[in-house]
């Protein structure tokens, strides 16, 4: 699959928005809009071009992270993977196109900012050991074999003292 990547350089235009989706992860949405400038010599003064506006989605700990660091005309810098997907509305499908951020940080061209790392609580998993500590095979639990008899290894025959000469088993 080819990405195309995105860096966009710009001020957010609304307050970003956290939600958790039904499988428990943040998603934080919010918009930037991007003004690119030029000198016009004729007249001595900058003159603004069209604004380009992009809708920016982050997840997980980002999305925290961006829910509380970003305030409505801040400056920022959001690069990602920019995508389309299709929608229908009375059955007329449209295009929304959006960039899912993989980094979000203030314009430091433009101001200040205080950078504190966030410690989350780290995910423990509780691992069942044998006597010896060895982690317990509980692959027939997941199977379905549970409650069912061993299998028993039974010789198919015997090698017999003088050389490989077969003697039946049993």
């Amino acid at each position: 699959m080819n990405d195309t990547p995105m860096t966009i350089v710009g001020n957010v235009v609304d307050t970003p928005r956290m939600r958790i989706t039904k499988s428990g992860h943040a998603v934080t949405n919010f918009r930037v809009a991007s003004t690119s400038r030029r000198y016009d010599r004729e007249q001595q003064c900058w003159i603004d071009n069209s604004t380009l506006y992009v809708n920016v989605t982050c997840w997980r700990a980002m999305a925290e992270n961006v829910a509380f660091s970003l305030r409505k005309g801040q400056p920022v810098v959001v690069t990602g993977r920019y995508y389309s997907r299709e929608y229908e509305i009375n059955e007329t499908v449209r295009v929304a196109y959006e960039l899912e951020a993989n980094a979000v940080g203030h314009d430091l061209t433009r101001g200040t900012s205080e950078f504190r790392k966030v410690f989350r609580p780290s995910v423990t998993a509780n691992i069942e050991t044998d006597g010896e500590g060895i982690p317990a095979d509980r692959s027939d639990h997941w199977l379905g074999l549970a409650g069912q008899p061993e299998p028993v290894d039974e010789p198919l025959a015997e090698v017999g003292a003088d050389g490989p000469e077969l003697v039946p088993a049993g």
